[in-house]
C-alpha cells in the first residue's frame, strides 16, 4: 500500500501545479486580456483637423464623465477629410478596415460612406439633418438598423432663421439659399426653406456650392441676383472647412448671413441660430457607451435637438453697416463684439 501511494502523490502535484499555473495564466494581464478589455472607436470628420479640434475635445470629456478614456481602456482612431468629399470612401475603408467597435461619424456625407463599407459595424451619427429621408434609420423612435445617434432636424427651424434675417433688414424682399444637392439632409432644408419664405413673401433664390472652387462663382451669383441676405444650409462640408473664406466672401459681397451652427458666426459670420454641435458630440458619447456596453443601435431612438442657440457677431454687423436690434441682441445667447 505505501508503494502504492507514492506511485500516486506525484500525479496529483502534478495535477496541482499545472492547476496553479493554469489560474495564473487566466489572471495574468496578458496582452490578449488587454485588448478585451480596451475599446475602439473610430471617427470620420468630414471637415479639416483644426476645425474639428473642439468637437474631438467635447466628444473626449463625453466618453470620460462616462469612463472611457484614451490611453487606459479606449483606442481613438480618427480621420478627416479636410472638406474634400471624394476622400471620405477611401477615408471610410480604412476605420473599417481596423476592426472598431463602433465608429462615430459627424454628418450625412460621412454616414453613407462609412455604410457602404459595412453593415455590421454600429454607426453613431453626430448631426444628420435628415436620417429617414437619406435611409440611414427606419423612424426615430426605432432605427432599426446598424445606424443611430443624434439629428439635426427640427420643425421650424429654417422658418425661424429667415424671420431673424427680418428682423435685422426690415423690409427684405431677397434672400439666397447657398447649399449643396448632393447632401440628401440638404435638400429637405432647402424645401423647408423654400416654403418659409414663400409664407413670408420672401424671394428665395437657390446657388449651389459643390467645391471650393465653387466659392467664388457661387458668391458672384449672389451678387448678380441682388441677394440681400445668404443663408448657409448644413451639412456640407465644402462650407464648413472655407467657413472663414465663406464669412470673408459675405463681408465683402454686403451680405447679412445666417448659419446653422455658430462656428462661422466665430470666424466673422453674422448670426447663427441652431443646436450646439459641441453639445451634440458630448451627447453622442452616450450612445457610443451603451453600444459598447452590447445595446443594439436598432433600438435606440435617435434624438433631436431641443435647445437652441442663437449667437450674434456685432462686429461683422459693423462691417455690414447694420444695427441690430435691442429686442434680438436680448434673446441671443452670445454676442460677440
Amino acid at each position: 500500500m505505501r508503494s502504492s501511494n507514492s506511485r500516486v502523490r506525484p500525479i496529483g502535484s502534478l495535477f496541482l501545479i499545472v492547476l496553479l499555473f493554469g489560474a495564473i495564466a487566466a489572471g495574468s494581464p496578458a496582452d490578449g486580456q488587454q485588448v478585451r478589455d480596451t475599446a475602439r472607436v473610430g471617427v470620420l470628420f468630414a471637415n479639416d483637423q483644426a476645425g474639428a479640434a473642439h468637437f474631438i475635445e467635447a466628444f473626449t470629456q463625453g466618453l470620460r464623465a462616462l469612463g472611457h478614456a484614451e490611453g487606459k481602456n479606449l483606442v481613438l482612431d480618427v480621420r478627416y477629410a479636410e472638406g474634400k468629399s471624394e476622400r471620405l470612401p477611401d477615408l471610410a475603408r480604412e476605420l473599417v478596415g481596423l476592426k472598431p467597435d463602433v465608429i462615430v461619424a459627424s454628418s450625412d456625407l460621412a454616414i453613407a460612406a462609412i455604410r457602404r463599407e459595412t453593415r455590421t459595424i454600429p454607426i453613431v451619427m453626430v448631426f444628420s439633418v435628415d436620417p429617414v429621408g437619406t435611409g440611414f434609420v427606419a423612424s426615430f423612435a426605432r432605427p432599426g438598423g446598424q445606424v443611430t445617434g443624434l439629428s439635426g432636424v427640427s420643425p421650424d427651424l429654417s422658418a425661424k432663421r429667415l424671420e431673424l434675417l427680418r428682423e435685422v433688414i426690415p423690409g427684405l424682399s431677397r434672400v439666397a439659399i447657398l447649399w449643396n444637392p448632393d447632401v440628401r439632409g440638404a435638400v429637405l432644408e432647402y424645401k423647408e426653406t423654400e416654403t418659409a419664405a414663400r409664407s413670408q413673401r420672401v424671394e428665395l433664390q437657390s446657388v449651389e456650392l459643390f467645391s471650393a472652387d465653387d466659392m467664388n462663382r457661387a458668391f458672384t451669383a449672389l451678387s448678380t441676383q441682388r441677394a440681400q441676405a445668404v443663408i448657409l444650409a448644413s451639412g456640407n462640408p465644402v462650407a464648413m472647412a472655407q467657413r472663414a473664406e465663406i464669412a470673408t466672401l459675405a463681408q465683402r459681397n454686403r451680405l447679412a448671413s445666417i448659419y446653422a451652427i455658430r462656428e462661422y458666426v466665430d470666424v466673422g459670420g453674422l448670426m447663427s441660430y441652431g443646436p450646439s454641435i459641441a453639445d451634440m458630440y458630448r451627447r453622442t458619447a452616450t450612445y457610443v457607451d451603451k453600444i459598447l456596453k452590447g445595446a443594439k443601435p436598432a433600438d435606440l431612438p435617435v434624438e433631436r435637438p431641443t435647445k437652441f442657440e442663437l449667437v450674434i457677431n456685432l462686429s461683422a454687423a459693423k462691417a455690414l453697416g447694420l444695427t441690430i436690434p435691442q429686442s434680438l441682441l436680448v434673446r441671443a445667447d452670445e454676442v460677440i463684439r
